[in-house]
C-alpha cells in the first residue's frame, strides 16, 4: 500500500475486463467499506475494551499475568492443540514487524533509486559508438505475457511447450535461422509486466511502482533510447494499451501502436484486447511491409497468454487474417466459475503453446537476413499455475540468421535452439542492457 496505491485503478480495470463493470463497483466499494470499517470497528472496540479494564482493574491484572505464565509455559514446551499449530505463537508479531521494516525499507527506496539512475555508463557514449555490430538490422524486443521458466521444465507443462519449442528450431534451422536460449530473473511475479519491461530496457531493477514512477520522470537511456540515438527508427507495437500511456514518451518510440491504431475487429478473447497472430500481422502490414530504407527496432508486446488464460484462437492463414473478423467462431468461451486449477493450469499451457506457435510461424514466413528477433517472458504465471514458491525465472531467446551476431555473444554461454536447459545461465534481469550494449558495441 506505501508504494503501489496507484495499482487500485489498474486492479480494477483488470476486474472490468474479465467481470464486467458491474462486479468491478461491487468489489470496489465492498473494499472501500472494509477499509473503513475494520479501523472503525477497531478502534469502538479499543475504547469498550479500556472502559473495561478500568471497572475492573484487579481482575484485568489477574488476567493478564495468568495468560503470560500460560503462554511461557506454551512456548517453553512447543503445546499443540492441532498439529502443525502452536499455542504460543508469535508469527502475527513477526509478520507485522516485517511488515513495518519493509514499509520503512521502501520509504527509503527512493533516494536509493536515485542514486541508481545517475550511474550510467552508457549515458554519453555518442550515437555512431552504439549497437555498431547491429548496423543495418532490424531489432524486435519482444515481451510473451506469462512466460516462465515453469513452462519449459514443468512437467505438466514441459513435454507439450518443449515440443513446440523443439520443432520450431528444427523448422527455423530449415529456414536458415539460428537461436540461442538462456534465463533472465524477472523483478516480478504472477503480473505486474510493466516493472519487467522497465527492467529490461532501462538496466535498472524496478520491482515497485514507486521506481516505475520515479523512472519515467528521469532521462535514464533505455534500449530503445540506445537505438533511436544510433539512428534507428524506434517503434512500439502495445496491443493491450486502450487508453492514454504516458509512459510511449519515455520509451521514446517514433512510432507507437495501441489497441486502436491496430484496428483490430474481431471477436474479443478474455483479457486480451486481440490475438498475438493479428497483433504480428498489424504489425508487419504497418511497420514491415513499407520500409523507408531506415532499420527499426521494436518493442512488441505479446498477449494472448494473459492470465486467466482462456479462451485463445486458433492459428489461420497469414495471408487471411485482414481485419481480424476471420477469429470469429475459432475458440469457445468457457464458464470460468466451471474452472478448477487442473483446467486453468491446462489453459495456461495452451495460451503459451498459441503464441509461441504464431511467433514461430510469423519468423519462418516473414524472417530475412536483417531480422534480429529477441523474445522473453516478463514473469512467470501466478502461484495458482506455478505452485508455491516458484522461480522468477523466464526463457530469453534470440533469433537471426547472421551468424556473425550470435558469434558476439558467445561468451554468454547460451544454449543454441528456442528452449533453454536446466543448465543454462540465468542472469538478473537488470543485468542484460548493459550486456547487450557491449556485446554489440565497438
Amino acid at each position: 500500500p506505501v508504494l503501489d496505491w496507484a495499482l487500485l485503478d489498474e486492479g480494477f480495470a483488470f476486474l472490468s475486463e474479465s467481470y464486467g463493470r458491474p462486479a468491478a463497483i461491487g468489489v470496489a466499494v465492498a473494499l472501500a467499506v472494509v477499509a473503513v470499517g475494520l479501523p472503525t470497528a477497531a478502534t469502538l472496540s479499543m475504547r469498550r475494551l479500556r472502559g473495561l479494564v478500568i471497572r475492573h482493574r484487579a481482575g484485568t491484572t489477574r488476567t493478564v499475568a495468568a495468560l503470560v505464565v500460560v503462554w511461557v509455559v506454551c512456548a517453553a514446551f512447543n503445546v499443540r492443540v492441532v498439529e502443525g499449530v502452536t499455542v504460543a505463537d508469535t508469527s502475527a508479531t513477526t509478520l507485522t514487524n516485517g511488515h513495518g521494516f519493509q514499509v520503512r525499507m521502501r520509504l527509503d527506496d527512493r533516494e536509493k533509486f536515485a542514486a541508481l539512475l545517475q550511474d550510467d555508463r552508457f549515458a554519453q557514449t555518442p550515437g555512431d559508438q552504439l549497437l555498431t555490430a547491429l548496423r543495418g538490422k532490424n531489432v524486435v524486443i519482444s515481451f510473451v505475457e506469462s512466460y516462465g521458466r515453469d513452462a519449459v521444465e514443468d512437467p505438466e507443462f514441459a513435454p507439450q511447450v518443449g515440443a513446440v519449442l523443439d520443432d520450431g528450431t528444427n523448422r527455423l534451422n530449415a529456414a536458415g535461422f539460428a537461436a540461442q536460449s538462456g534465463f533472465l530473473t524477472s523483478p516480478t511475479f504472477g503480473g505486474g509486466s510493466w516493472l519487467a519491461h522497465d527492467t529490461l530496457l532501462s538496466g535498472l531493477w524496478v520491482d515497485n511502482d514507486q521506481r516505475h514512477r520515479t523512472l519515467l520522470a528521469s532521462d535514464r537511456m533505455t534500449l530503445n533510447g540506445a537505438f533511436r540515438r544510433a539512428d534507428w527508427q524506434t517503434v512500439g507495437v502495445m496491443p493491450a494499451v486502450s487508453r492514454a500511456w504516458p509512459e510511449g514518451s519515455f520509451f521514446g518510440y517514433q512510432r507507437f501502436y495501441d489497441a486502436r491504431a491496430l484496428g483490430y475487429r474481431g471477436p474479443k478473447f478474455s483479457f486480451g484486447t486481440m490475438p498475438d497472430q493479428y497483433t504480428l500481422a498489424s504489425w508487419r502490414r504497418l511497420e514491415q511491409a513499407k520500409r523507408d530504407g531506415k532499420p527499426t527496432m521494436t518493442e512488441l508486446a505479446l498477449v494472448s497468454s494473459h492470465a486467466p488464460w482462456t479462451p485463445v484462437p486458433d492459428l489461420v492463414d497469414w495471408a487471411a487474417i485482414g481485419d481480424g473478423t476471420i477469429f470469429k467462431g475459432t475458440a469457445k468461451e468457457s464458464d470460468d466459475r466451471r474452472r478448477n486449477t487442473t483446467q486453468i493450469r491446462a489453459d495456461y499451457r495452451h495460451s503459451i503453446e498459441y503464441t509461441l506457435s504464431a511467433l514461430i510461424s510469423y519468423v519462418q514466413t516473414y524472417g530475412d537476413d536483417d531480422l534480429v528477433f529477441i523474445f522473453l517472458g516478463d514473469h512467470q504465471p501466478a502461484a495458482v499455475v506455478t505452485g508455491e514458491n516458484a522461480s522468477r525465472d523466464v526463457p530469453i531467446t534470440i533469433i537471426t540468421r547472421d551468424r556473425a551476431v550470435l558469434d558476439r555473444i558467445s561468451g554468454w554461454g547460451w544454449q543454441d535452439g528456442l528452449k533453454p536447459g536446466p543448465q543454462a545461465p540465468v542472469w538478473r534481469m537488470d543485468t542484460f542492457r548493459d550486456r547487450f550494449l557491449t556485446a554489440f558495441g565497438p
